[in-house]
């Protein structure tokens, strides 16, 4: 089904989760505009909650995260997370409504589930979120399986998440200790299980390719446990091989990664093992059961895609909490800061954190929506000064036929799925083609 071209994925770009990109934020004080920004907003809001703890670090992650192993330092962080969601809570306006809230890390179950449940009272109360669990926003939650136990489950349950995902990356135990993340088969189902009682409708599971002595029969074996498991989503990622960028990375041996073509193999496999057991696809490297609402978006053209990836999620705007959180408005990206002591300092002095990101122009909205339909529509109209922009760029991929011209838009049908990021990216003028900052497109 897929053709390998390998001169059209030779240059990393980025995964396009907002436009412009992280890459692009500047360094500056964002407090100011993003209050401005909460004050203004008229309608549905999402809340993205940030946890960087970790029970233990794996080698491969890219993730703002440490390791959970001083209780003094999660107490400091947690307490400034409770002030931002009052400083934020502040400055919404009363006809604003919270329609989602999910909680990423890290792992938000890397701390005690008392804390959890303290952290969700203090966004129920400031908020003015319904108490009854039937009346509350759509709650998802990712959650490390080496570290859920029977009370967590409880809490979620509880509290009323019905969508959890779950990172499992590898079932093979020879991957697991080349990346550094021992989880053996048995926990995974049992995490499933645990979790399925406690409510859970939606359980996804990420896992990985391309990873350090990884093979066909490796993956196949991951797949087929995972739809055995009933995940009813799933994220096949590449792993992104960035030891320069990442640090904890060098601890893998780079001389065992499958090379580029083996990479591509292992995607359209995936695609196609994944679809052959009634998966939907939704973008280029997401699956869901036809049921799932993602599915359901997909299928009926109301794909979204933001800092979480591709999502069902029509809310406009996304406000994030918690150090490193992205708030993403229609004219506005805004990133806190990083380092956590940093992000307690400016909350002890009560300011919002942000302290990268920049103003969208009108130009950025207009390319931004052309990025966003391509990935999640596979089609998008393009205004004339934007595809003029863009035509030497394109060239390559419309002669390969991965993509087309139908009717004015610009079509990428299912045998240029693998190529969508980098037919996106020719769209991005801010791109720089250095393979120090992005990952391969497949």
């Amino acid at each position: 089904m897929w053709t390998y071209h390998p001169d059209l994925l030779a240059v990393p770009v980025p995964r396009y989760t907002s436009f412009p990109t992280a890459a692009e934020f500047a360094e500056t004080d964002l407090s100011a505009p993003l209050a401005q920004a909460i004050e203004s907003i008229d309608g549905e809001v999402s809340l993205y909650v940030h946890i960087p703890y970790c029970e233990a670090i794996c080698w491969y992650c890219g993730c703002n995260t440490g390791a959970a192993n001083r209780a003094e330092r999660v107490a400091r962080y947690l307490d400034a997370l409770h002030r931002e969601i009052a400083l934020v809570a502040e400055r919404l306006p009363s006809k604003a409504r919270i329609g989602r809230i999910a909680f990423g890390g890290g792992s938000p179950n890397g701390i005690a589930p008392v804390d959890f449940v303290r952290l969700m009272d203090a966004l129920l109360l400031h908020f003015a979120i319904p108490a009854k669990a039937a009346e509350r926003p759509v709650l998802s939650i990712e959650l490390d399986p080496r570290s859920l136990r029977r009370e967590w489950a409880a809490v979620l349950g509880s509290i009323g998440f019905t969508r959890a995902s779950l990172g499992v990356q590898t079932f093979s135990p020879q991957l697991q200790r080349a990346i550094g993340r021992i989880q053996p088969g048995e926990l995974i189902e049992a995490s499933c299980a645990m979790l399925r009682a406690s409510g859970v409708t939606s359980i996804n599971f990420d896992l990985m390719y391309g990873l350090p002595g990884q093979t066909m029969d490796d993956l196949e074996d991951s797949l087929a446990r995972s739809v055995a498991l009933g995940a009813d989503r799933i994220a096949l990622f590449g792993y992104a091989h960035v030891p320069h960028i990442v640090p904890r990375q060098r601890r893998i041996d780079g001389s065992a990664l499958p090379d580029a073509a083996a990479r591509f193999a292992m995607a359209a496999f995936g695609h196609e093992y994944l679809t052959g057991k009634g998966y939907i696809p939704v973008g280029f490297d997401h699956f869901a059961r036809p049921g799932d609402a993602l599915a359901q978006a997909a299928l009926t053209g109301r794909l979204r895609r933001n800092f979480q990836g591709f999502t069902e999620d029509s809310a406009p705007v996304l406000i994030g909490l918690g150090a490193s959180a992205i708030s993403g408005f229609p004219d506005l990206l805004a990133q806190n800061d990083k380092n956590a002591g940093r992000y307690r300092a400016l909350l002890a002095e009560d300011r919002l954190p942000a302290t990268r990101g920049l103003l969208r122009s009108p130009q950025d909205r207009a390319r931004g929506e052309v990025i966003e339909a391509l990935l999640c529509q596979g089609r998008s109209a393009m205004p004339q000064a934007i595809a003029h922009e863009a035509a030497a760029l394109l060239a390559p991929f419309l002669l390969a036929g991965v993509c087309e011209i139908d009717r004015g838009d610009l079509v990428i049908p299912p045998a240029g799925l693998p190529y969508a990021r980098a037919i996106a990216a020719c769209f991005d003028p801010y791109r720089r083609e250095s393979a120090r900052r992005f990952s391969s497109a497949v």
